[in-house]
Order: structure tokens, then sequence, then C-alpha cells
């Protein structure tokens, strides 16, 4: 949330002083205006899909009919409707205030409309509809609760592909990638057929690229897919729907601290449906699917705040999120990467090896758990619901309350904010983020070329090290090399330069598993094996296998 909060002011106050000049590209039959700046043209705000309201509230995204009347492009569209933050209950803490302010300034910086389904375009201003650039398709984090397209500014990234002779253009969408709006779960969604929403919404703004990206001077047939944290999940979901066919949407994916997680089956999320319909009045209708449709917006949004968030004491243990509907997804995801039912595509992968602190930031809800029986109970009964007392022992051991092992991993006893802090911190990143990432790698090394990387900048960050969505300042904002890696794997498929001076990037192999690290200082970047913790993520994975959410 940080990094979005940041990142939207930032933007915002270089659009104010921009002073941008209207450019226009022709769709269908409509001419639509954008802004150019300098060698980038924007064109925000574009409706790739029909409203998901009314009706169409919890169904299939619809396509929109050709365009036929002229409108103008100049600013986001609205996100989709977020989760409410609810911070966990410390002692001392005035709790409603908090909430209460940090959902203010939340919605004013990130509004969100139910009207939503919105596509984003930025281009070199010299490209033509024969340019045919290869094209950079960006997914939002945000744990599957929360997050926009306009907290992304992808014209520094188009300006900085020019400046390197690789010219890309860059897409961003807002999607029901978020909530109980995108990821409703039940056996009525189920039977429906409307399951995974925010995914399908995806699938539908890739189709989209490949009917109108020509017209912006990009080449349908050189799209890669991007994502980071909820957004890099969904890439790897897009390379397992359809049992691997990407019907031609993408050559190549990019995931930044996320892969396909230990999930279930859709009727998981059962329990968030029922409550959902009790709290909208829905409960003694003949189809409460149907009801929910016609609830009123405020109500339903209301039920759905209610249901556990990412920023709660439940924490990683989301209540929304993908989950296997027969349709998008036809088993379980990491099932699907067992039987091979995956796209042959080429991809870099950071998961949660990606920043090497992938669990402090959700760890802050487990302040008050300060004993080894604290610790034990929130494992075994949130963390990871339903295992047994012997694999909490196993766990115990291989995590021990030593906070030299602990995350923010590499420094000492320091950032200790409890004596079990480190330790929880250290459970739920390798959980989440690292195990599932080295257990996909497993799974895919030698069928498909893989680049590999792990962050670990920002060591100096008390309490968070480098946490979840830190690799986000070199691939936006501040840093270069991450930046200038993803778009010559847009444009060769291959993420090395060929410059005398450019730092070579091996693949990665199960036989040799080379890892590319990020570091702060005067070696910002090393080759080192990715085989660290190994017996702690190997016993991590069974678990998430035996019982996905």
């Amino acid at each position: 949330m940080f990094f979005q909060l940041l990142a939207t002011l930032v933007f915002s106050t270089v659009l104010i002083a921009a002073a941008p000049a209207a450019s226009t590209v022709q769709l269908d039959g409509a001419t639509v205006t954008g802004t150019s700046v300098g060698s980038v043209q924007q064109f925000l705000g574009i409706p790739f899909a029909q409203p998901p309201i009314g009706d169409l509230r919890f169904r299939l995204p619809q396509p929109v009919p050709a365009y036929n009347r002229s409108f103008s492009t100049t600013a986001f569209g609205p996100s989709c409707p977020q989760q409410k933050f609810v911070l966990p209950v410390l002692k001392g803490l005035p709790q409603v205030i908090v909430d209460d302010l940090i959902n203010k300034v939340y919605s004013a910086v990130i509004p969100s409309s139910e009207d939503c389904l919105t596509i984003n375009v930025v281009k070199p201003a010299s490209a033509t509809p024969s340019s045919k650039l290869p094209v950079l398709f960006w997914i939002y984090g945000g744990g599957f609760e929360f997050g926009g397209a306009s907290t992304y500014d992808g014209s520094g990234i188009v300006a900085r592909s020019i400046s390197m002779g690789s010219p890309v253009i860059f897409v961003s969408i807002n999607h029901r990638r978020v909530t109980g709006f995108g990821f409703l779960a039940s056996k009525e969604v189920k039977n429906a057929g409307v399951g995974n929403l925010g995914l399908q919404d995806q699938r539908q703004a890739l189709r989209w690229v490949q009917k109108y990206i020509t017209a912006f001077g990009g080449d349908p047939t050189k799209v890669t897919i991007w994502g980071e944290s909820s957004g890099a999940i969904s890439v790897s979901l897009h390379m397992l729907a359809n049992g691997g066919n990407t019907e031609g949407l993408f050559r190549a994916g990019v995931m930044q601290s996320g892969a396909p997680i230990p999930v279930g089956d859709i009727e998981n999320g059962q329990v968030y449906y029922d409550s959902i319909v009790a709290d909208t009045g829905c409960s003694g209708s003949a189809d409460t699917l149907q009801c929910l449709r016609t609830a009123p917006y405020d109500t339903l949004k209301a039920a759905i705040d209610k249901t556990p968030s990412i920023t709660s004491y439940q924490s990683l243990r989301l209540a929304w999120l993908p989950r296997a509907d027969s349709v998008f997804l036809t088993d379980h995801p990491q099932r699907l990467v067992q039987q091979g039912k995956i796209a042959r595509v080429l991809f870099i992968t950071g998961k949660s090896c990606n920043c090497d602190d992938e669990g402090t930031i959700f760890s802050f809800s487990t302040l008050n758990e300060t004993t080894e029986s604290e610790m034990r109970d929130y494992v075994k009964n949130v963390a990871l619901f339903g295992i047994t007392d012997a694999q909490i022992d196993q766990l115990a051991t291989l995590y021990p309350a030593n906070l030299n092992q602990g995350s923010p991993f590499d420094t000492g006893p320091l950032n200790s904010l409890t004596p079990q802090f480190k330790r929880i911190a250290a459970v739920q990143g390798d959980g989440v983020f690292q195990a599932p990432r080295r257990w996909f790698l497993k799974n895919t090394s030698g069928k498909q070329d893989i680049w590999v990387y792990r962050d670990k900048r920002f060591k100096f960050l008390p309490f968070v090290g480098s946490m979840h969505g830190s690799d986000l300042v070199d691939s936006f904002f501040l840093g270069q090399e991450l930046r200038d890696y993803i778009i010559r794997f847009t444009v060769k498929l291959d993420p090395s330069g060929t410059g005398f001076f450019d730092f070579k990037w091996p693949k990665y192999t199960t036989g040799n598993p080379n890892q590319l690290i990020f570091l702060d200082g005067l070696v910002p970047q090393i080759v080192r094996k990715d085989t660290y913790r190994q017996p702690q993520m190997d016993f991590l994975t069974q678990l998430g296998l035996q019982a996905p959410v």
C-alpha cells in the first residue's frame, strides 16, 4: 500500500506540471484523443468491456461494441471496488480512528467504482500502425484486495525503452481482480460458471489488445504479460488456463513475487459467500447469486468489507483469491503444473525470491503473538490451518526461535519487534512466496527458458528489510537495472544486454539453479545458486500440496 500511495501522489504531481499536448488514434469509427508529453503519448481510461453493473455484476466480462463515437482518454478510470483496510487490534491504539483515517486517505488517492473495466495504453509518439512494437501488459498487485492502474506510470518505462533503442508499448488495466467482486467463491458461483472474474477480465483485456493494439503501433504477436505479487500470481495462472493454451494472447511472462499458490476448489470460499448472502438480506432468495446481482452496491460492498482483509489478523490466509472453478482453472493450480498443463512460454520469475523478506509486512498483525505457544497457535489455527501437532513440531524445528535466522534475513538479532516476529515473518514469506516459486521452477525447468532473481536491496529499512514490493522501486521509479532487463526481455526474449559492460544474466535450470541477486552497495549484482533454506521450503511445499485453501 505504501508504494501505491507514494507512486500515485508522485505521478499526479508530474501530470500537473507537464502540460501535455493532445494526440489521437483511430479505433473503429471513433477518434480517440489522448495526451502527448515529449516522446511519449498516453491514452487512458479506454473501456475494454461493458461495465459489470446491473445484471452484468458477477458475470463474465462482455466485449464492448465497436467504437463509433469519438471520446477523450486523458485521465485514468476509477479502480474497481477495494477491500476495506482493517488493522489488527493492538493494545493502546485507537483502532477505529486509525482504520477510518487510512481508508479515507486511500479512497481519496485511489478512487473506485463498480464501473471500472478500462485499459490504458502508453506508446512512443513516433509509433504508427505499421511499427509493430512489442507490448508489455502490466497487472498490478495488491493481495487480490487492493490496487489500480493509476498507481503505475508506464511513461517512464516507454521513455527508457526509446532511449535504449528498443521501444515498447506499455498497457495496464483496471479489473475485478480485487475482493469479492472479482473472486466470489461458492458452489453457486461454480454452478453458474462465473468464478475467477478478475482473471477473466484480464483475459478479455488481452483479447482487446489483440484487436486494437496495432492502431497504437503494437504487435499483437509480441505481448509479454507482467505482474507483481497477486499480479504475478495472475500471470502464472494465465499460463495454466485452458490447459496451458494461451489462445495466442501472449508469448512471455514476467513474475515479480508470485507463482502458482496452493489453492483448492472454489467451494472452499463458501463460508464467505454465505456470510455476504446473509448480510445483504439474500438468505431467503431461491437464487442467492441473482439476489446479489440486484443488491444495492453500498450494501454489498459493506458485506464484503466485513470479510477478513490481508491487513487483518488472518493476513495471508486470504478470503479472496483465485480457486479451481472448472472453467478458467480446471484443477488446483499446482496440480495443473504437475500434470504439465502449462503454456510453453519464456518467463522471468522473481517470485518470493524476488524480495528477500517477503513476509515482514504481513506479520505486523501478529505482534501480540510473543511466546512459543502463541506462535504455534497462530501457525496451526490461522496461517497454516489444519496442520497436525507433529507437523507444527517439525516446522518449529525448521524455523527455530533464533533471531539470527528470522526475517529480515541476514540482520542478526536486529529488527526483532517481538521474540516471534522474525520467525513468523520467515514462515509466511517462505510459505506463500518463496517455496511456491521454487516448486514452480522445479516443475518447469528444462521445458522453457527461465531467468530468476532475488532482490536483497533496502536491508536498511527497520523491521521490514527487503520487503515485499520493494523491487517495484527498481521496476518503475528509481532503479534502472531491473527495468532494463524487463524491456530487453519483452523485445528479444532475453533479459541480458549485448554490450561489453552489460551484466550477463544466466538462465536457471534445476541442474544449475542460477539466481541473479540485486544488492545495495558498490557491487549491485551477483549470481548465486538458488538453494537456500531447501529443507524448510520442501516441508512448506508439501503442506501446501496436502491442504490447499
